[in-house]
C-alpha cells in the first residue's frame, strides 16, 4: 500500500504555552488502512489529528518543527481548501463543526459543496446521498443549530461525507452519542473502510477500536508509544505502564496468563474470547 500521511519528526506548541503537545513523531499512515489512536487524555491525541489536517498550525498557530507530509506534499505548502477535499475531518464537538450560516440541514451539509462551487444538480445528489448515509433525512429542513448532540453528530459527519475525502479524520466521534448511536457510526465507519476509504479515529471506546482497526497508534505525553497491528499493540505491555486502556478480553488475556492459565492466541472481540474459552472447557471436560 502506498503512504498517504507522513510524519517526519514533528513536534509542535501551542501558542502561549511553553510545553510542547507533541513530541517527535515519527510515522507513516498507508492508504485504505483503519487506524485507531488511542490513549489517555491530555495524551496528544487531538493534537495529532489536528496536525494531519493543517489545523496546526494553520489555524490555531504555535510553534511547528519537523514536517507533516499528505499524498507526497507537506501540509504547510498544501492550499486551506484543496487540503480539506483531501482530508476530510469530523471535529470532537460536532456544534463547533456547524457553521452557524445555514437554516436548514440540507443546507448544512451543503456548504463545503458550494464552496467548491459544485454544479447544483450533482450538489442535491451528493447531499442527500450523504443524508441517508448518516440517517438525518428527516431532519433535512430543520435548524443545524436545533438539533440535538447526537443528530448534531450525524449532521457533521454527513458534510464530511459528501466531499468523498480519500482519507478522514475523526476525532472522538462517539462522544455525544448513546450506545445506539455509537453503533450507528462505527457502520459508517465500516462502511468506509470497504470502500477503500484511509480512516483514522482518535476514540476512547477501546473495545469498539480493536474490532474495527487495522492497525492502532497508541500516544502518552505526546509521544507515540506504540504503533502496528491492532492485535499486536493493544496486547503489548507497554501501554499500561503509560495508563493507555486495552478492551476487556485483553485484560482478561493478561490476567490468565498471569494466573498460569494462558490462553492460546491474543482475543481482541468478545467473539474470540468466548471462542477460546468455549475450547478450553471442552479440552478439560
Amino acid at each position: 500500500m502506498s503512504v498517504c500521511i507522513e510524519f517526519k519528526d514533528v513536534s509542535y506548541a501551542y501558542p502561549l504555552t511553553k510545553k510542547a503537545a507533541v513530541k517527535h513523531l515519527n510515522c507513516k499512515l498507508e492508504s485504505g488502512k483503519c487506524y485507531g489512536v488511542v490513549g489517555p487524555n491530555a495524551g496528544g491525541k487531538t493534537t495529532f489529528c489536528n496536525l494531519m489536517r493543517g489545523l496546526c498550525p494553520n489555524f490555531y498557530h504555535g510553534t511547528i518543527k519537523g514536517d507533516v507530509i499528505v499524498n507526497g506534499k507537506k501540509v504547510v505548502e498544501w492550499d486551506d481548501c484543496q487540503l480539506s477535499v483531501q482530508i476530510g475531518y469530523v471535529f470532537q464537538d460536532p456544534f463547533a463543526q456547524v457553521s452557524g450560516i445555514k437554516d436548514t440541514v440540507f443546507e448544512e451539509i451543503g456548504i463545503g459543496l458550494e464552496n467548491l462551487a459544485v454544479p447544483r444538480e450533482d450538489m442535491f445528489d451528493r447531499i442527500m446521498a450523504a443524508a441517508r448515509e448518516v440517517s438525518v433525512e428527516s431532519l433535512i429542513q430543520k435548524h443545524p443549530l436545533a438539533l440535538s448532540g447526537g443528530q448534531c453528530q450525524r449532521v457533521a459527519f454527513a458534510s464530511v461525507l459528501v466531499l468523498n475525502s480519500d482519507i478522514i479524520v475523526i476525532d472522538e466521534p462517539t462522544s455525544q452519542l448513546d450506545p445506539e448511536g455509537t453503533e450507528d457510526v462505527f457502520k459508517i465507519i465500516q462502511k468506509l473502510k470497504e470502500q477503500g476509504k484511509t480512516v483514522i479515529i482518535s476514540e476512547h471506546k477501546i473495545d469498539l477500536l480493536a474490532q474495527y482497526c487495522d492497525e492502532i497508534i497508541a500516544m502518552s505525553e505526546g509521544k507515540i508509544i506504540a504503533k502496528g497491528p491492532t492485535r499486536e499493540v493493544l496486547s503489548n505491555p507497554v501501554l499500561a505502564e503509560y495508563g493507555v486502556a486495552v478492551p476487556q478480553v485483553i485484560d482478561l488475556f493478561m490476567k490468565m496468563q498471569a494466573a498460569g492459565k494462558p490462553m492460546k492466541t491474543v482475543p481482541i472481540n468478545l467473539e474470540e474470547a468466548i471462542g477460546q474459552l468455549c475450547a478450553r472447557r471442552e479440552e478439560m471436560a
